[in-house]
C-alpha cells in the first residue's frame, strides 16, 4: 500500500521530538500505549483500490488520531487543523513531523464517510462501535479489571439548528434542517412563576431540550464507559436498559449489579436482570409496595449500587465541559452516533492513561526504541 510520507523519521521528526517532548505527557503516552493500527484493521477496504493504487493516501491510524484532536481539545475540526499546525504535542500525537503541515480539515469529512461505508460485523452496529470495543479490550489487556457494578443513565445533546426557525418551519410544513432531532423533557424543576393576575406561585415546570440522547452505561469500578446507544431526545429511557445490559454482559464478565434512576423502573428491566443473576439496583417508584420489592430494597448489593448511581453525572459533566458534547457537531442520528462514539472513546482513552499511569515504562519518543524492561 502506498501511504503519504511524513517527516517523522527525519531530523524534523523523531530527532527534534526526542529532545523537547516530555515522555510522560498524556499525548505522548497515548500515541505509544494504544495500538492504533489494530483499531484500524479492515479500514483500508473502504479506500479506492484498497490503497494499492492511485494517489498516495494518509494512513488510517494517522487520520483516526487526527479526528480525535477536536474531541480531546473540545474544538471544531477546522480549529483542529490550526491547532495541529502550531501545537508540537498535538502534531506528534497525530503522527506528523515538525515540518509537516496537517491535512486539510475536509480530509476528516472524507475519512468519516469512508468509515461509514464499512459495516461493523459480528454484532457491531458500525465500524465505530467496533473501534470503541477494541479500546475497551486493550484496556483490559493492560490489566484494568472492570468492577461488578454498572451505572446506567442518559444525557441530552442539543441539535445543531436554530430552534425558533426550526419550529416555524414545522408549523409552515417546510422541510426541517435536522428532521431526526426531536424535543424531549430533560427534567422537572420547581420554579416560581408569575400568573396573569400578578401573583407568584411555585409550580413544577418541565425543562425541555431539542436534539438527541446518549444512553450510557459506565463501570463504577473504573469509570470507563462500557456501552451506549443513541436515540432522538424523545425516546423513553427505560427501553434502552436491556440493550445496554446485553452489551455490558459481553464486555464485563464480573457484572453483578446494574443501577439506574426511576426512569428505568420497568418490570421487564427487573425481570431481565433477575433471569441473569444480576441485581437490578433501579430506584423504584413509591407504588412498588409488595414484599418482594421491599426484600430487594434491603439487599446489601442493591443499596451499595444505588448509592453509586449519581457517579455517572460527573462523567456527563466531563464530556460536556471538556469535549463539547453539550451540542451536536453534525446533523442526523447516524452522524450524532459518530460524535457520541468519538466522545466516549476520548473519555475512555483519558481514563485508561490515568489508570495505567503508575505502570508507565521508560521509552524514547521514537516508537522504534520502545523498551520492554
Amino acid at each position: 500500500m502506498s501511504f503519504r510520507k511524513t517527516a517523522t523519521n527525519s531530523f524534523f521528526g523523531n530527532f527534534l521530538y526526542d529532545q523537547v517532548l516530555d515522555k510522560n505527557h498524556f499525548l505522548v503516552r497515548l500515541r505509544h500505549e494504544i495500538k492504533w493500527s489494530d483499531l484500524c484493521l479492515g479500514l483500508m477496504k473502504a479506500y479506492k483500490g484498497g490503497g494499492e493504487y492511485g494517489p498516495s493516501v494518509y494512513e488510517p491510524d494517522l487520520l483516526l488520531r487526527y479526528l480525535l484532536v477536536p474531541y480531546l481539545f473540545g474544538i471544531s475540526e477546522r480549529e483542529a487543523e490550526q491547532l495541529v499546525n502550531v501545537h508540537l504535542l498535538a502534531k506528534y500525537f497525530v503522527g506528523l513531523g515538525v515540518s509537516d503541515s496537517p491535512p486539510d480539515h475536509s480530509t476528516l469529512t472524507v475519512f468519516k464517510r469512508r468509515v461509514a461505508k464499512i459495516k461493523g460485523g459480528r454484532g457491531y452496529t458500525t465500524f465505530w462501535d467496533k473501534i470503541f470495543r477494541k479500546v475497551l479490550r486493550q484496556a483490559q489487556n493492560k490489566g484494568i479489571v472492570l468492577g461488578t457494578i454498572q451505572i446506567i443513565d442518559s444525557t441530552h445533546t442539543t441539535a445543531d439548528v436554530n430552534q425558533p426557525k426550526e419550529r416555524q418551519k414545522k408549523r409552515d410544513g417546510q422541510s426541517l434542517v435536522d428532521p431526526e432531532a426531536k424535543g424531549g423533557v430533560k427534567r422537572l424543576e420547581t420554579k416560581t412563576i408569575k400568573t396573569r393576575s400578578g401573583a407568584f406561585i411555585k409550580a413544577v415546570v418541565p425543562v425541555t431540550i431539542y436534539g438527541y440522547k446518549t444512553h450510557t452505561s459506565m463501570n463504577a469500578g473504573t469509570n470507563l464507559v462500557t456501552s451506549f446507544t443513541t436515540t432522538p431526545a424523545n425516546e423513553n429511557d427505560g427501553k434502552q436498559f436491556i440493550p445496554l445490559v446485553t452489551k455490558d454482559r459481553e464486555v464485563n464478565k464480573n457484572l453483578k449489579a446494574v443501577t439506574a434512576d426511576r426512569g428505568y423502573d420497568d418490570g421487564e428491566n427487573f425481570l431481565h436482570c433477575q433471569n441473569r443473576n444480576i441485581v437490578p439496583a433501579i430506584a423504584m417508584r413509591k407504588t412498588r409496595t409488595a414484599p418482594v420489592w421491599d426484600e430487594l430494597r434491603q439487599a446489601p448489593l442493591y443499596q451499595e449500587a444505588l448509592h453509586l448511581r449519581s457517579r455517572i453525572e460527573a462523567k456527563f459533566g466531563e464530556v460536556k465541559s471538556n469535549h463539547s458534547f453539550h451540542r451536536c457537531r453534525y446533523r442526523g442520528l447516524a452522524r450524532y452516533h459518530i460524535q457520541a462514539t468519538l466522545t466516549m472513546l476520548t473519555a475512555n482513552l483519558k481514563r485508561v492513561m490515568l489508570l495505567t499511569k503508575m505502570n508507565t515504562r521508560d521509552y524514547c519518543v521514537h516508537p522504534v526504541f520502545v523498551t520492554t524492561n
